[in-house]
């Protein structure tokens, strides 16, 4: 890959009036201050990609002066932020005209105006609000793994009053090696990181602090929820009781429950929630930080740009400190490829997942189905549309979608009201038809579109229908104003899993298989701040979800493998992971499988440096021992198993799935020592169609790894 630069040299009139600023005095140059934040990579490695060929205190010292001199030839400022341990680089105010002659420093890789990029969380489909075993959509009904690791979680924050984040005893072994800090700030001391949140820290200069919601906290406490529900998908406590709708819904468990956490708070709200996001200097700064403090696992729920930014450099060095790398692949699916491009980085696209589904029996009439997370069956009652349920001085309009204050106590107590979506929250018409003394609540899409039922812990038990099951129960009530309704509980929707439209899939013409894996990215429980209403759990949907779910399950890994690299816990997450219906450029590998992937010991490990010299252009895309192949023409890819087992085994392989095109495999059966290599090639002949498939190693113990072949036109 050529080194790159997101400022174009324009001209050579642009340069020389960059010359002309730079050569008056700097008070009359500041004085016409157009200048705004830029990000900028310097050539080379942080910290962590040295080598150990000199010592930290040494490498900082040079990279502080090589920094220091590109500075000097712009005349710029002192950064805001400074990297060494992930990259060298730093964000600093520049000029157009600074940046456009920086960029031409031999010494600078990158050039980039900060940006504030969106959280990966499906707009419209977070819920919030969250009986025997696990709570609908609880990430796990795991009680250990994970122990000894940290998992820094680069987000909005943590309310760490949940008991999903208390320091219970039996964490198990405290990890080795993490360097973390407690930053204070408001709602945060010192003393709130405790065994279980081992570190915390909050960076907000990139995104500004006069662009923070006022009630906002300047601190790592969260504001929207979000970096809760993250954390807690990915190593929330074990066996934690979960309340909603006034009766117990089970018990939560993360799917890492024994990990530890380190929260990076790096995305802020703003007063227009359109403008709530997390900006690419702090985003660079937290994962500097976050290497720097030691880190075992990094989850980056966070969409991005399709190319290697510089916050992808700075995840790169994440990977050269072997930290597992995990990062969303995005929700724009349908107009734009998966986020996180990078071999280094583990891109998850998100999956469907099981929904608790309840229905709707009406007397005389129809029965219909949709989504209930209440496990407690609600007796006959009164069923009413809300726009017949107004209020004195309402407009029915108003009650058909129950906002608050809009509902007729006298006509709603004791009845099932009908609320149509749109308009306030959802869990805000559950509240309005608990107030006027309703039992229970329908919700029904309006929308053509069809935002998709929802999973959410509402005042007073509820089924969430899609549009046309709830026209077809309006119709039936505006004929019989009389009705009487029952809402059951009925099982939980196991069809078949899907990677979901939305889900960001991979680009043909990149020289990666992307997203690496799928996991579940719907209807996922974790923890919230508090509501007013008491409740501390909530739903999530979006590849947010997923790439929290991945998180756990390396945590879980490194926990059973302390000495296997990054790379090679990279392989064993997506080669043991399940195919799903679709192509190989929507789900990678397939779906995440925890099991799966703690029997592996056949990986496809990857040599120091190769990752920067693949950056550097220096390695051919197709020569990195990446664990998925993808072809634009017919030829012949090689790459390298290592059996990390404890004893020799005997493998043998398979090409499958392929239509259009003849896929061979040589050799096509290797036994390999413990501890060893061996090295084969996938030859791909006949024709320029496009085809998919995988290539398969089986061991005799019923081991498995499963190669990814993308062949493009």
């Amino acid at each position: 890959m050529k080194r790159s630069t997101r400022v174009s040299l324009t001209s050579a009139l642009v340069l020389a009036a960059a010359l002309a600023s730079l050569a008056l005095p700097s008070s009359t140059a500041r004085a016409a201050d157009d200048s705004s934040l830029y990000l900028v990579a310097l050539e080379g490695p942080g910290v962590t990609g040295t080598g150990g060929r000199e010592t930290g205190t040494a490498t900082r010292a040079r990279l502080l002066a090589e920094q220091d001199a590109t500075l000097a030839v712009v005349g710029a400022a002192e950064p805001v932020y400074r990297w060494t341990e992930a990259l060298n680089g730093y964000a600093v105010a520049l000029t157009p005209g600074q940046a456009t002659l920086l960029a031409a420093d031999p010494a600078v890789a990158l050039v980039e105006p900060n940006e504030v990029r969106a959280l990966a969380a499906a707009p419209g489909r977070q819920g919030t609000g969250p009986g025997t075993g696990a709570a609908p959509g609880s990430a796990s009904g795991r009680a250990r793994g994970g122990a000894g690791t940290v998992i820094g979680v680069v987000d909005s924050g943590l309310w760490p009053e949940s008991a999903l984040f208390s320091g219970v005893p039996r964490l198990g072994k405290r990890p080795q090696g993490f360097r973390g800090t407690c930053a204070e700030g408001p709602g945060w001391s010192a003393d709130t990181c405790q065994r279980k949140v081992v570190g915390a820290r909050w960076f907000v200069d990139g995104f500004g602090v006069d662009r923070v919601r006022s009630s906002s906290y300047l601190s790592p406490r969260d504001d929207s929820g979000h970096g809760s529900q993250v954390a807690s998908i990915a190593a929330g406590n074990a066996d934690v009781s979960v309340r909603g709708s006034g009766e117990t819904l089970g018990t939560f468990s993360g799917v890492a429950p024994q990990a530890r956490l380190a929260v990076y708070k790096a995305c802020w709200t703003a007063p227009d929630p359109a403008d709530d996001g997390c900006a690419t200097a702090d985003l660079v700064t937290a994962v500097d930080a976050a290497v720097g403090d030691g880190v075992d696992v990094l989850n980056l729920s966070v969409a991005g740009p399709v190319e290697v930014d510089v916050l992808e450099r700075a995840l790169l060095g994440a990977a050269e400190a072997d930290v597992v790398v995990v990062a969303a692949a995005g929700n724009t699916g349908r107009t734009a490829y998966a986020a996180h491009p990078s071999p280094w980085v583990t891109t998850v696209g998100g999956t469907s997942t099981a929904l608790p589904v309840g229905r709707v029996r009406v007397d005389g009439g129809p029965t219909v189905e949709g989504s209930m997370v209440s496990r407690r069956p609600l007796p006959q009652a009164r069923i009413v549309l809300g726009a017949r349920a107004a209020a004195p001085g309402t407009a029915p309009q108003d009650a058909a979608l129950c906002t608050p204050g809009s509902l007729d106590a006298g006509v709603v107590a004791n009845a099932i009201v009908v609320c149509a979506r749109g308009s306030i929250g959802r869990l805000d018409k559950s509240a309005a038809v608990a107030r006027a003394g309703g039992v229970g609540m329908v919700l029904t899409d309006t929308g053509g579109g069809g935002a998709g039922v929802a999973l959410d812990l509402h005042a007073v038990p509820t089924v969430h229908l899609a549009r046309r099951a709830g026209q077809r129960l309006a119709a039936h009530l505006a004929r019989h104003p009389r009705a009487r309704a029952r809402l059951t509980p009925a099982r939980d929707v196991r069809g078949p899993v899907h990677v979901l439209r939305w889900s960001g899939g991979g680009d043909p013409a990149s020289a990666l298989v992307k997203p690496d894996l799928v996991a579940p990215a719907t209807g996922r429980l974790g923890a919230l701040p508090p509501r007013p209403d008491g409740n501390r759990f909530g739903y999530l949907t979006g590849t947010s979800a997923a790439a929290a779910h991945v998180s756990g399950v390396a945590a879980v890994l490194r926990t059973r493998h302390p000495d296997w690299s990054a790379a090679a816990l990279r392989s064993a997450l997506t080669t043991s992971a399940r195919p799903v219906s679709g192509a190989a450029l929507r789900q990678g590998a397939g779906r995440s499988a925890v099991g799966a992937a703690l029997h592996s010991r056949l990986v496809l490990d990857v040599p120091a440096g190769d990752y920067r010299r693949w950056l550097d252009g220096d390695l051919r895309p197709a020569d990195l021992n990446a664990p998925s192949v993808l072809l634009s023409r017919a030829g012949t890819v090689t790459r390298t198993l290592t059996n990390l087992g404890s004893r020799a085994k005997y493998f043998s392989s398979s090409a499958r799935g392929f239509d259009r095109r003849s896929v061979l495999v040589t050799p096509a059966a290797v036994t390999i020592p413990a501890g060893g290599s061996a090295t084969f090639t996938v030859t791909v002949a006949g024709g320029r169609a496009a085809d998919d498939g995988y290539v398969v190693w089986r061991g005799a113990d019923g081991s498995r790894l499963r190669l990814p072949v993308v062949l493009s036109r």
